[in-house]
């Protein structure tokens, strides 16, 4: 790409990654590489400099029409298939504003010579906050508390008011982080605010740390009140918690799980609730989702907290991503070499 061309980016946004978010930072960094005509959207919006295309996840045909004549793609979940790129030969880039390009075909992506790229950390604070506040609900059964009290009008939340029913604070409570990435990083900071005791097992991961370096995930679990999980889903990860490790917690532990759903075995987490080994979970992402109507979860709400994939939905995370992938296009556009490109 050379200074002062003429380019056209489709802005696929969606109810999330808004399409408005998305042109604001194209068009910002349009100015920066001199770019003498941005068209940016589809189809042009009469009112305006550009329109907004709103994607659908399943939607081949809507995104080929939308980028006849298109350089370049930002999107977030749109399909970005061997058929689609078969059928748009002036892509050169594509940005999905999101960890991953999971909705990228990064084989036919290479044999069409089109760079690929992604929006890496964007959501890692707003996971890292809504952890914590998945941990401090489900010890201090926050949810129970206000569904039996604002739902159900009773007051039989103050029986958590007791010894034998109330919960575990942060303050000297054992916390085990299983990974210590851009999320659990940040997590044992927080926990280490409050004055908890951070442990960590991530065997990847050297340097400095906030926490006790554990060498063992086996070690860990046994000295933990509370796990969170924090790992990528890998082959080696898939199942990493099962029921003979949630065995090695002590009895009365927890469970905090924004991660990824595969990495515990929800079976083996279901018969550690109802055996009473364990006191309670929090879940923000499931093996299977939506979550089935007929998991056991549903049936074990009285312990655990329960959310839909919200960890890293927040206003600010929309925004940095789609600041992130506005500079790759930024970069693309001055000839730059691009931050965070898998092709």
């Amino acid at each position: 790409m050379t200074n002062g061309n003429s380019v056209r980016v489709v802005a696929a946004g969606d109810h999330f990654i808004l399409p408005s978010l998305i042109r604001e930072a194209v068009e910002h960094e349009a100015e920066r590489a001199d770019v003498k005509e941005l068209k940016l959207g589809w189809p042009l919006d009469p009112f305006g400099p550009v329109a907004e295309v709103t994607e659908a996840s399943d939607a081949e045909d809507e995104l080929i029409e939308a980028l006849a004549g298109a350089q370049v793609l930002v999107t977030q979940m749109g399909p970005v298939t061997e058929r689609v790129l078969d059928a748009c030969p002036d892509l050169r880039l594509v940005v999905v504003c999101r960890g991953g390009p999971v909705n990228v075909n990064l084989d036919a992506a290479k044999r069409h010579d089109v760079r690929v790229c992604y929006a890496p950390g964007r959501n890692a604070a707003a996971t890292a906050e809504f952890t914590v506040g998945l941990m401090l609900a489900a010890l201090r059964r926050i949810p129970q508390a206000h569904d039996l009290l604002a739902r159900q009008g009773s007051w039989e939340g103050a029986t958590y008011y007791t010894y034998e029913h109330s919960g575990l604070e942060l303050e000297d409570l054992p916390v085990g982080l299983v990974g210590y990435g851009a999320v659990g990083s940040r997590v044992a900071r927080v926990l280490g605010a409050f004055g908890a005791r951070v442990m960590v097992h991530d065997p990847y991961v050297h340097g400095e740390i906030h926490g006790l370096r554990v060498a063992s995930l086996d070690e860990l679990l046994r000295a933990s009140r509370v796990i969170t999980l924090h790992a990528r889903l890998t082959t080696e990860t898939r199942g990493l918690i099962g029921a003979r490790e949630l065995a090695l917690l002590p009895r009365g532990a927890a469970v905090v799980n924004a991660a990824r759903g595969p990495l515990l075995d929800e079976d083996a987490l279901c018969d550690a609730l109802e055996n009473g080994h364990l006191s309670a979970a929090a879940l923000d992402t499931y093996a299977q989702e939506p979550l089935p109507p007929a998991s056991r979860l549903h049936a074990l709400a009285d312990r655990v907290v329960l959310t839909p994939h919200l960890g890293g939905a927040s206003r600010a995370v929309a925004e940095k991503a789609a600041r992130i992938a506005a500079g790759e296009v930024g970069r693309w556009m001055r000839g730059e070499p691009l931050a965070h490109c898998l092709t």
